[in-house]
């Protein structure tokens, strides 16, 4: 079955919403004008009831389906942006300095809303939908903050999914897998306390810079040496600042960097071989490393069963060939984690086709991808509520 030929024909007015979006970002969890436009749709589309301030600035609608049935299930889109300055160029490109919407959060929010107008309109399942719109998913830990607000209990919801878009994969397509499709995405800082003095007369020094990089190089060994080849690990320096001035070895240095793992067991491996590895070549060299570590969100873990039917209703509209179940898991972190643990779901990604990169600043959504991704909200409610 192809796209839906309601999700076709609403493709440019959808896209619009999405444009406008985008001109108007908001960081984190200040996407109050983001979700006043959300609201103001939801409103005009007649659903049956809308929750604001969830989360803090997440925006929660339910539309009832036609047949009885108790069962409810979470659609989320996240409505935040990232602290870039774009490039694009285009018509509709961000009006506020130093914010963009880089990973496509406004393409997710207006195809959600495409699927609210025509499940509003159809209402063609047993049963509730919650349209969940979440803020502060870039790094603010948005959908714990919706989850510890009581939202699953408050409006009954038994399983949650969500989609992202993917450059590179053509549009038309899409791509899940049972598992851990996300990692974990923690952060770590070191500050090397060690002893300054006169860069000439180093033997009476305890020099930060050079312990520093025998640290940076040690925790290479965690991913070559510590982790099982099998679970995948990235352990990336991506900062290093020490000194002033040509002629002073410095009294500190400072070393931050990033940890992706898609197991639990890894990561606490890594986190324990950082602080062991930094205060033990700090001490043996008179020095003193103290570790900050901090963990972002968990390994995104898709549940078996809701994969299956996140996959059966992409299939519905692409066919067979057109999605990968077995997509390889990505290093980059998803904080949709913490709605997965509160309740069963899947992940999925859909084709944005030949687009920049995400968190890049001349990206922007491909509109030719809406279609696709209404029609697969909208079969997966028809399928899941069928009953």
């Amino acid at each position: 079955m192809p796209i839906l030929n309601r999700a076709a024909d609403m493709q440019a007015e959808i896209s619009a919403w999405r444009r406008h979006i985008h001109e108007n970002p908001g960081l984190l969890y200040d996407v109050e004008e983001t979700a006043a436009f959300v609201e103001d749709k939801l409103k005009s589309f007649g659903v049956d009831e809308i929750v604001t301030g969830l989360g803090r600035t997440g925006v929660v609608a339910l539309i009832r389906g036609r047949g009885e049935g108790d069962r409810v299930i979470g659609l989320r889109a996240d409505m935040d942006a990232l602290p870039l300055t774009e490039i694009t160029g285009k018509p509709w490109a961000s009006r506020k300095d130093g914010k963009m919407h880089a990973c496509g959060h406004d393409g997710h929010t207006a195809m959600l809303l495409g699927a609210a107008q025509y499940l509003a309109e159809t209402r063609n399942f047993n049963g509730t939908v919650a349209l969940i719109f979440q803020p502060a998913e870039e790094g603010g830990r948005g959908a714990l903050a919706m989850v510890e607000d009581g939202m699953m209990d408050r409006f009954g919801i038994q399983e949650v999914y969500g989609m992202h878009n993917m450059p590179g994969m053509a549009l038309g397509t899409f791509a899940i897998r049972k598992g851990g499709i996300m990692a974990a995405p923690d952060k770590f800082t070191i500050q090397i306390k060690g002893r300054g003095g006169h860069a000439a007369e180093p033997h009476r020094t305890a020099d930060p810079i050079v312990i520093g990089a025998q640290i940076v190089n040690g925790l290479q060994l965690i991913a070559a040496r510590n982790a099982n080849p099998l679970r995948s690990v990235v352990v990336s320096i991506t900062q290093f600042h020490a000194g002033t001035t040509h002629n002073i070895i410095p009294e500190e240095a400072m070393i931050a960097g990033t940890v992706r793992s898609l197991d639990e067991a890894v990561r606490d491996m890594a986190e324990a071989r950082i602080r062991q590895i930094a205060e033990g070549i700090a001490a043996a060299n008179d020095c003193v490393a103290e570790v900050d570590y901090e963990r972002a969100c968990p390994v995104t873990v898709n549940h078996p069963e809701e994969t299956i039917h996140a996959a059966k209703a992409a299939m519905a509209i692409v066919g067979e060939k057109n999605v990968d179940t077995e997509v390889d898991p990505s290093m980059a972190g998803e904080d949709f984690a913490f709605m997965l643990q509160a309740r069963p779901g899947a992940y999925i990604m859909i084709g944005n086709g030949d687009t920049a990169a995400l968190h890049n600043p001349a990206y922007d959504f491909n509109d030719e991808a809406i279609a696709y991704g209404v029609s697969y909200w909208v079969k997966l409610v028809e399928q899941r509520l069928a009953d």
